[in-house]
């Protein structure tokens, strides 16, 4: 089977979120079952030289968008049997951040373009066409035309996967034609029109062959409007192809028994190098080095879905424990702001680093004994997965893939700690009883570290679903 894999980042190129996570490692699994997987990403001007060298250019081209005719660089890759293109132009994508720019919408309409009009100047022809979030929402609706007359695309699937629905490339009506280069027709209830704008996703909802999400319980969820930001009628309309397939991780990256990012190595069979990275997590970061004192962590964007605002309220209460606490992460100021004052009143017992770093993450993963993801919405999240890998414990809302992930103490095969309403009292309940469980009984404490550890995260089981979505559409 032949898949073109559409994403507007994939690891280790280029990296912001999940979605990179994803991209980067859901082809290789495909590959290894013995498909020839291609990623198409653009070439931005933050993936670096190292990869850069290795790269080779095939050809160039101009793309069709609207009533112009840009460049198209296209450069390959090859990496762990699967094929990556880059696709180069420095008007588009030559720019200090990937996203967030006032023309994002005519870039990754260029990028969607791109997608499909590469296939005409290549020896191979997709079977599937793999695309991501609302930055690649459009290949699925140009691709409905481009089928009749680029002969490599006569047979090719669509399958338009929501990795967060909250970002839907909504920009105004008379985009359509000028700066789309779609005619009129495609205003419409059934494509994209939505309250007299242009929604990207929602096309790219419609026109797909099928769609999928990250996580069984987030497919549910999308059809409810706390969750859906305006889409619920959508993926109602369009529940007949929606699947919900939890993400994976890659555990050779996650893997505490060969993480150089770790102070010690550790496995849940010889789980005694944790204490080491625990002892070295607190002499880096600032925290009293005491063995016996859980750490909790949260390795998190500072934005409200995140569910901050529940920390926030209760953060006294929290710190009244017999515990430290350590904070990843950046996002909004007045978060920020709030975090650093804490850190100011409680020194040595909780420590706010507003950054972003991989290699502070895998300490904290290694070396914490809780990780506190109150999320009010999480599509799958990869962090309660990575720190289940760590022997780290997650303490959750039971939303999205954090609740069909996580199985809370008291139930058969527990993993973690949960609760369900968004409320901070109840998120502050279970993580005193957590704190006591940890204090009182550490027989248990590690009957949940082992079982967490043992947990296959891996990509071959979400691969394997995803094939048989693809097998299904090429067979119909």
């Amino acid at each position: 089977m032949n898949i073109l894999f559409a994403t507007s980042e994939a690891a280790p190129f280029v990296k912001t979120g999940g979605l990179a996570d994803v991209a980067g490692s859901l082809p290789n699994a495909l590959a290894q079952q013995g498909h020839d997987v291609r990623v198409i990403l653009p070439l931005y001007e933050c993936i670096n030289g190292e990869w850069r060298c290795q790269m080779q250019f095939l050809q160039h081209f101009r793309v069709r968008l609207a009533w112009r005719n840009p460049y198209c660089g296209l450069f390959s890759l090859c990496r762990n049997g699967v094929t990556y293109y880059f696709v180069d132009n420095e008007y588009y994508f030559k720019r200090r951040e990937i996203y967030g720019h006032y023309d994002d919408g005519e870039r990754f309409a260029y990028f969607s373009r791109a997608v499909l009009e590469v296939t005409s100047h290549l020896d191979w022809s997709p079977d599937i066409i793999h695309c991501n979030d609302w930055q690649t929402a459009l290949v699925p609706v140009y691709l409905l035309e481009d089928r009749t007359y680029i002969p490599q695309l006569q047979h090719a699937k669509s399958v338009f996967t929501i990795h967060n629905i909250e970002y839907q490339g909504r920009y105004g009506r008379e985009t359509l034609t000028d700066l789309f280069g779609l005619n009129m027709g495609y205003f419409n209830e059934h494509m994209l029109a939505y309250h007299g704008d242009v929604n990207l996703m929602k096309g790219g909802i419609y026109a797909c062959d099928a769609l999928t999400t990250v996580s069984p319980t987030y497919a549910e969820e999308l059809q409810y409007p706390m969750y859906a930001h305006g889409l619920e009628g959508v993926i109602t309309d369009n529940r007949h192809k929606l699947t919900g397939i939890l993400n994976g991780i890659d555990t050779d990256v996650y893997n505490p028994w060969k993480d150089t990012g770790l102070a010690k190595f550790y496995s849940a069979r010889q789980p005694k190098g944790k204490q080491n990275c625990k002892l070295a997590l607190q002499h880096t970061t600032g925290l009293l080095e005491a063995p016996d004192v859980p750490i909790i962590a949260c390795v998190t964007r500072l934005v409200p879905h995140k569910g901050i605002d529940l920390i926030r309220s209760v953060f006294d209460e929290i710190m009244a424990m017999d515990v430290q606490m350590i904070l990843l992460g950046t996002g909004d100021w007045y978060y920020e702001e709030f975090f650093r004052q804490e850190q100011g009143k409680y020194p040595g017992r909780f420590a706010a680093n507003i950054m972003y770093c991989p290699a502070m993450a895998t300490a904290i993963y290694g070396g914490a004994d809780l990780l506190l993801m109150p999320s009010v919405a999480e599509p799958c999240g990869l962090s309660q997965m990575i720190a289940m890998r760590y022997g780290t414990l997650p303490l959750v809302r039971e939303t999205g893939g954090l609740r069909d992930t996580v199985i809370p103490y008291g139930m058969p095969e527990a993993n973690g700690f949960s609760f369900a309403n968004i409320s901070a009292h109840d998120m502050l309940w279970v993580l005193r009883e957590a704190v006591s469980l940890y204090h009182n009984d550490r027989q248990a404490w590690r009957g949940l570290q082992k079982q967490a550890m043992s947990i296959d995260f891996s990509w071959t089981r979400s691969a394997t679903a995803y094939q048989e979505i693809y097998e299904r559409l090429i067979s119909q």
